[in-house]
Formats: structure tokens, sequence, C-alpha cells
């Protein structure tokens, strides 16, 4: 094996990896030999062209790498040869400084929040390259092809003639390579310096050239800006960085070197390289460990195709192995749903220190990574399918808990205790509210798919038990879905005490939950609309509780009758659903109205809503949405948009796991599917879209695929280790 020729260091996380890999994919095709679908190169199919439209994207564990910059998709930089913006982000800060919380009691932030810098990799300069041909300087050269990946991207540049090709990527052991070559001998210049951001105060960085004399060593140093505390002063504290060695690394002896510090002590680096149609490579690592780094750094340079076909190989596992495989007749469906899926595991963190103890997926790189409170709602329902629920399901639940378990929450007069929206190692944000009562039901989800009972012990035990002991939290009606959760899981772990108190704790008799339902029924004066806010405002949130079971369905009918799908007052804009209602929208007109015109978590939930009333119109609105809403026209490639403004035009993060509620559409709402192992059963509820004669959805499914097949008027399930059911959802809408 090529691997055999690593160095010890490399060689052993290498081998781990492959190790991993090879047992993983062992053990799928021994149990699942029989239905497994045949392989499918999911980083060729999903690569497309990006350049001009978003910036470049990738992920390892701990390392990030954006390439270029795009202001809420607005090109401000664009991607050049080498490494721009690579970035380290293990979560010990929010952003780019470590400043201590002053707060005291409950509602202290810890270490590392920070409200002013959650975007600091836009300010990093790594290694900015140009081209020098004949005494000429082709400075920081935009591409003219940039092709994203999952695992890597690719750049092509053409200058008078010479074409020069890169391939970007991040190893398993996080560290970041390009790998370039030129049809012509060039020369390669590359500029950068240690980290100094917009909020840096001071540097003490440090460089030096290593023994090899192919790789820079940078000691971080500094101090930065940062208000940890909400509505708290702005204080100054080290920076995220420092500590830390950064190594930048190269195949060839680095020439004409040039090491300065500014009068700021910010170090500043240059140094060529040559280039032809055989290839240089750099390189870029970061570790506290300097010599960590450097192994990282120099084994990417040795061993760059190796650890590239690493890259491939294990993405491309995860997308064929550790999701359920999904196909329709239109193929625009297919690659969003392997796009979704391929963002939801790129993001995917596994830390191991403090509060970071469990894996889990994360939401926004161009914004603040990490995990988010009313984000996990979705995302940990989604991590309810993988095949690896412990690994991708698991952590979206459980990091949570060290919130509570250390008493970092508010508390307010009437015993309801809420969580922060982010959190990481030593710190969370201070931004609280009362999502988590959603954690439950998704964590209920996770013991139904696993049997897993000391999941659920885990879940329970010194988290959701204290968490809720005193007051359920609400979110959109679920707090009698969420009481007899609690309930359930009580029974489950033996705790007969707590199974009364849950049942005591809220009321879920059927006249009394009738009646909550029916007092909030055209509220306010709003006709035909549920909960209807005092200010007029009409937005999706109203239709977000008729994901409860206990929603009458009457109301489910009229409500989307007058309000989803009318096209003059209602939600219907250029595509479904308006984040808001255009009757609304003539009164609240602010800029932040425009920016969220449209946005996926509220079309996630109010389409969930359709679907759990069995309402018809349900798949017909989910196509539109995605459609429209994960589909450029224009380019003819998949996007993930954290918002779309009322003009239909992008904002916010381009590469947005806000949008993993969408994965469930497809799952839960057009599949129908829903399964429990504790209760030995498969159900499927079919909701083929008019305009789709078919649809195959393949689940591992207890070590095994199950296949179901979904036709105009049949389903067949093949392969299923549960007994399996039809369930209509009813055609009254």
């Amino acid at each position: 094996m090529p691997i055999l020729k690593f160095s010890n260091h490399f060689f052993s996380a290498a081998l781990f990896f492959v190790m991993c890999c090879v047992g993983h994919l062992s053990a799928n095709t021994q149990l699942m030999a029989s239905e497994r679908p045949a392989f499918t190169d999911y980083c060729s199919r999903l690569e497309h062209d990006i350049q001009g439209r978003k910036h470049g994207f990738l992920a390892g564990n701990v390392t990030y790498y954006v390439g270029g910059f795009h202001a809420s998709w607005r090109t401000i930089e664009d991607e050049t040869i080498g490494l721009t913006h690579p970035f380290y982000h293990d979560l010990r800060a929010r952003g780019a400084a470590r400043v201590q919380s002053e707060i005291t009691g409950t509602e202290n932030t810890g270490t590392g929040n920070d409200y002013m810098s959650w975007e600091f990799y836009k300010d990093t300069r790594v290694l900015y390259g140009s081209v020098i041909v004949n005494g000429k300087t082709y400075e920081t050269p935009k591409p003219r092809i940039m092709r994203w990946r999952p695992d890597q991207v690719i750049c092509e540049y053409d200058l008078d003639g010479i074409t020069i090709r890169e391939q970007k990527f991040i190893g398993s052991n996080d560290a970041a390579a390009s790998i370039i070559t030129a049809s012509k001998p060039v020369t390669l210049q590359f500029t950068g310096q240690s980290l100094f951001t917009r909020n840096s105060v001071s540097s003490q960085a440090a460089a030096r050239l290593d023994d090899s004399k192919r790789s820079i060593l940078i000691t971080e140093a500094g101090t930065t800006k940062s208000r940890p505390d909400p509505g708290g002063s702005e204080r100054i504290g080290p920076s995220v960085y420092s500590g830390m060695t950064t190594v930048l690394s190269a195949s060839t002896e680095l020439a004409s070197l040039v090491l300065e510090k500014d009068d700021k002590g910010v170090m500043h680096y240059t140094f060529s390289i040559p280039c032809d149609s055989k290839g240089a490579v750099v390189s870029w690592a970061m570790h506290d460990d300097e010599d960590t780094a450097i192994q990282a750094g120099h084994d990417m340079i040795d061993h760059h195709a190796d650890a590239l076909a690493e890259k491939t190989t294990y993405m491309n596992q995860l997308l064929n192995d550790e999701i359920p495989w999904f196909r329709c007749p239109d193929n625009k469906f297919v690659d969003i749903y392997y796009y979704l899926w391929s963002l939801y595991l790129m993001y995917s963190i596994d830390i191991g220190d403090g509060w970071e103890m469990e894996s889990h997926t994360q939401t926004a790189v161009n914004n603040f990574l990490g995990l988010h409170r009313y984000d996990a709602m979705f995302q940990i329902k989604v991590g309810a399918w993988a095949a690896d629920k412990a690994h991708y399901g698991y952590g979206n639940v459980l990091t949570w808990k060290h919130l509570t378990a250390n008493n970092r929450f508010r508390e307010l007069p009437n015993g309801i205790r809420m969580l922060s929206d982010n959190k990481g190692t030593s710190w969370h944000s201070g931004a609280y509210g009362g999502e988590m009562s959603e954690h439950v039901l998704g964590a209920w989800q996770i013991y139904e798919h696993t049997g897993d009972v000391e999941f659920l012990r885990a879940s329970y035990e010194d988290h959701f038990e204290k968490l809720f002991r005193k007051r359920l939290t609400n979110f959109a009606m679920n707090e009698f879905e969420v009481a007899e959760t609690l309930a359930r899981m009580a029974s489950v772990l033996g705790k007969e005490a707590d199974v009364k108190h849950w049942q005591s704790l809220v009321r879920t008799d059927p006249d009394h939950v009738r009646l909550m339902f029916d007092q909030r029924w055209e509220m306010n004066g709003i006709e035909k609309y549920f909960a209807g806010p005092k200010s007029g405002l009409i937005g999706t949130n109203s239709f977000w509780a008729m994901r409860s079971p206990y929603f009458p369905r009457e109301y489910a009918e009229e409500m989307v009758q007058h309000w989803a799908i009318d096209r003059e007052k209602g939600f219907f804009g250029e595509f479904f659903p308006l984040a808001m209602s255009k009757q609304s929208m003539q009164e609240f007109d602010t800029k932040v109205d425009h920016s969220f015109g449209y946005t996926p978590d509220t079309a996630y939930f109010m389409l969930d809503g359709m679907f759990c009333q069995g309402l018809s119109v349900a798949p017909e609105l989910t196509l539109n949405h995605i459609g429209n809403y994960n589909w450029h026209e224009e380019w003819n490639i998949p996007v993930a948009p954290e918002a779309y403004r009322r003009d239909r035009t992008l904002f916010g993060d381009q590469y947005s796991n806000f949008n993993a509620g969408k994965i469930l559409l497809y799952l839960e709402g057009l599949g129908g599917l829903e399964y429990s192992i504790p209760e030995n059963k498969l159900l499927v509820r079919p909701a083929l879209p008019d305009t789709w004669e078919w649809m195959e959805i393949r689940l591992p499914l207890k070590g095994e695929w199950t296949t179901i097949r979904y036709e105009k008027d049949t389903v067949d399930v093949s392969g299923s280790p549960l007994p399996w059911e039809q369930i209509s959802r009813g055609n009254s809408n």
C-alpha cells in the first residue's frame, strides 16, 4: 500500500484512518451485500463550477478552508493560487480572542465567547500566490474555473498561453495542501502574514526557517479586542491562536525568502518555488504542539497524492455508506439531496476536550462555527438517519448536556431553564432560548432508530430531567408531546417516580389539549390563522404548530388554503414559502425583514407540518421550495444559502447547514418513513409528488439495506429486517 511510505507519525494517523474506513466498508459489505447500492462517485457527481458564484469551502476535523471572500454572495476577493484562508477552529473560542466572562452565577459565559470576530478567517492572509514568467509578474490571478467537490477544490488559470492547475484539499491530519502544475516552467511567489485581524491590538508573532529549509515556522501570539459578555464592555485578551505554531511548507527549498516584522509586530513572509508540468506542492498546518504541526505539514508535502486519494475515498465512503440512498426521475433533486448531506457530514467535528466531548455537526463557516441550539432541532433528527448514529447523531443531543450538568443556564422566576445558542470547549454564547424541548423529540427518535438505552440514559440523566424538572419550555405547541416523551423515557429507564412527575407537569387530557388549540384559533382577530400575534405580523411560525399530533386537522386545512398557498396576501411568493406573508410585508419593512425574505428553517417547519397533517399539497410545495431554494437555475448547480432577500437575491452564508431540515423533507416527508427498533416496526406514509412517476429510497437499517420503491399507486419494500406497514396520509386537502 502507498501509505506504507509515510513517516512514523503520519503513518500512525493515516493507518488508523484507513483501518477505520476499511473496517467500516468491510462491515457494511458483509452485512449489506445483498441490497447494497452500487458504488457512486459522488465527489465527481457533485463537482460544479463556483468561480464568481461562491467562495471555496473545504473541511477537515478542526481545519477549514475558505477560498476567496464573498460577503453574502457578493464577491469581495477572488480565490487565487495557493492557500488564501485556511484556518484552525477547534471551538476553543467563538471568534478571534479568548477572554474570560465577568458574569457571576450560572450565566457566566466561560472563556472564549466573543461577539466581535466571528468571521476572523477573512482577515487571514496565508499563502497568496503570484506567477512570474520571463520577468513578468501576474499578481494573485483569479481562476478561469474553480470547481467545488466535497473532497477538494480544483482551480484552473490561463496566463498568456500557460495553463496552471491546482487541487486544494484538507488531509486526514487536518493539514491543507495545494498541488499545482503548470504547462510551462514558471516561478510561483507566495506572500502572507501571521494572524492579525481587524480587531487585533498587538502581535508578538515570531517566524523562522526550519532546518529542512522547506518550511516557515510561525509562533503565533498577540492580543485582540473582544466582548465576551452580552451587553458587556469591550476588553482585550489573548488571540485565539496565541501559543500555536503555523507551519508553511513547500515541495522544494524556499527561494528568495524574506521574513520581516512590521510596526505592529506582525510577521510577513515572501518566498518563491519553481513549478512545471511535474508539479509543486505547498501546505499549511497548525497545532499547539510545534512538532506535530511540522510533521503534518511535511507529510502533506511528501505524500500529497496518497493523502488526496484518501480524502476522496473517505468522502465517497460517507456518501455511499453512511446515509440513505435516494433516487427520483429529476436528477437535480438527487444532486440537492447529496449536496445537503455532504455539508452535514463535512461540518462534523470531533474535539474531545472540555464541553466538546462528543462529535456533532455544525451550521455555518461564514459565521461562527459550532452547533446551534435552534438548528439542532432538525440536525438531531437528520443524524438519526445516518448509519453510524453514535458518531453522526448522538453528539447533536449530548454535547448540550455539558451546559446543563455544569449549571450553565438561565433560570427564570417561573422555573424555566434555558441554554445558550452556541457553545465550545470552554464557553457559551450567553444568548438564551427555549428550543431545547424539541431536542427531547429528536433524542427519542434516535432511540427509536437504535434501541440504545444507554444513549437514552445519557440524554435523560443530568440533562433533560434536570433542565425541565420545574417547567417545560414550549416550541410551537410541542409541550404535550414532549411531556409524554419524557414520561416514555423515564419508563424505559425504570424511573417510575419520574413518569408520574412528567404526567403531572403538563395537562394532557384531551379536553384541555383541545382547548389550548381552540383558544389560539383566530386570535387577535386574524382570520383562519393560529396564534396570531397582537402586532399583526403573520409569519410561518403559526404553521409550525401543525407538527403537533394534537393540532386540529380542520384548522390545518383552513389555514393552509387561506394563507399558505395564497399568492396575493399569503406566503406564496416567487416560490414557496415566504418567511412573512405578503400582507405583513407591507407593514413590516425593515432592512432585516428584506434580508430574510425566504429562509430554510421556516420552510422546513412549515412543510413538515403539512406532511404531519397529511395534506396533499405538501409534496408539490416541497418540490417547489427545494427546486427554487436549493437549485440555482442560471448556474445549474445546487446551493445552500442562509436566506434569500425578498427580491430573491442570495443572502448570508453560502454553505449553510441551516438547510439540513430539507433532508428530512425527503425522507420523512416525501418518503413518509418512520421506524422503531424497540417496537420492531417500519411505517411508510408515501407522498410521491404528482410530477414523479417513481422514487426509491434505500435505508441502512439494522445492518442491512432496506429498499423502498414508490410508484404511482404502489409501495414495495424489500430486504427490511422489520415488519413494515403502509399507512395512508389522507387526501382531504
